[in-house]
């Protein structure tokens, strides 16, 4: 009897705990509906982003699909967009086409490599450390350093040519490799984006914690911050590579030995419209060396593009 009275108690308690999760529940997908889009909505979103995705490709397709067109479909006016009879004729011609250059293309690909990995370590460990001190480090000066930096984000590439290049020069090291290099290893835009980053996601309390275990700036940095930026790291990866591969230098190299292949694509283009479909040939070779760094940096990419303007 004592246990059919505990029940008959039990039961109404039971009953409104599961009035009220139901309340609960239909109050919650209530303020859902208010925040979330319809299904037309949905569509027509995502439809939206597709064509605009699309649309961004086009010009990386037509590259690809000029690529492997005949001169004759080349000539042709108005240009159509897809090819009707593909061809691989310009890739087999780039061979014959660039042997009678002063210098082999195989120094060329070496210097594009070579400048593209020191240029880009150099701008993400410089940027990364640079963009640590003014994020974290106590010192006079620091906010206004960081607007100079912000600053000169105003000034673009034309600007900056005629004092590079005079830098360039009282350093003495115009026609060699660190007149690619040197650009952009001071880049703003790197210091820019990874102080932000370490804004956001390094907080103060590891910093004090590792000050507390006796760890250096130096050790801090390399145990405790470069594992939270990593992402970061992986996007300025994939950019500082992209601008360093399609640099081209100007008036700061002259000697063949020293040059890069977006110099040679320029020579191929400069040929004439007979050389397009060739010079589209070298341009989408010239492409798999970033994609194929985006391929690999792609997941820090992601997480720092989705978490841009999220503070702690």
């Amino acid at each position: 009897m004592e246990n059919v009275k505990m029940a008959q108690t039990a039961t109404p308690a039971l009953g409104t705990k599961r009035k009220k999760f139901r309340i609960r529940k239909a109050s919650k997908k209530q303020f859902s509906k208010r925040f979330t889009r319809s299904r037309a909505g949905n569509v027509f979103y995502f439809s939206f982003l597709t064509l605009a995705g699309i649309f961004c490709l086009l010009p990386l397709i037509y590259s690809i699909v000029t690529s492997f067109k005949p001169l004759d479909e080349i000539m042709i006016f108005p240009p159509k967009f897809f090819v009707k009879r593909p061809t691989i004729a310009n890739y087999i011609a780039l061979p014959e086409l660039l042997s009678g250059l002063e210098v082999s293309i195989d120094r060329y690909i070496f210097n594009s490599i070579f400048v593209g990995i020191v240029a880009t370590f150099l701008f993400v460990a410089i940027s990364s450390v640079a963009a640590f001190s003014l994020s974290k480090g106590k010192y006079s000066g620091r906010d206004f350093m960081f607007k100079i930096i912000q600053y000169a984000l105003l000034f673009n590439s034309y600007t900056l040519a005629l004092p590079q290049y005079i830098i360039l020069t009282k350093l003495h090291v115009v026609d060699t490799y660190w007149a690619y290099i040197l650009p952009h290893m001071a880049s703003t835009m790197g210091i820019f984006l990874m102080k932000q980053y370490m804004d956001g996601y390094v907080s103060e309390t590891f910093i004090e914690a590792g000050k507390i275990d006796g760890a250096s700036y130096l050790r801090i940095f390399w145990t405790i911050v470069i594992p939270i930026i990593r992402p970061a790291m992986l996007t300025l990866t994939l950019f500082g590579f992209q601008a360093v591969w399609a640099y081209l230098p100007g008036t700061t190299v002259y000697t063949e030995t020293v040059k890069t292949l977006p110099m040679i694509t320029a020579q191929v283009t400069s040929a004439g419209v007979a050389r397009t479909g060739s010079s589209m040939a070298l341009t989408v070779l010239m492409m798999i060396p970033p994609i194929v760094i985006y391929l690999a940096t792609q997941s820090g990419v992601t997480e720092t593009m989705s978490s841009a303007g999220i503070k702690e």
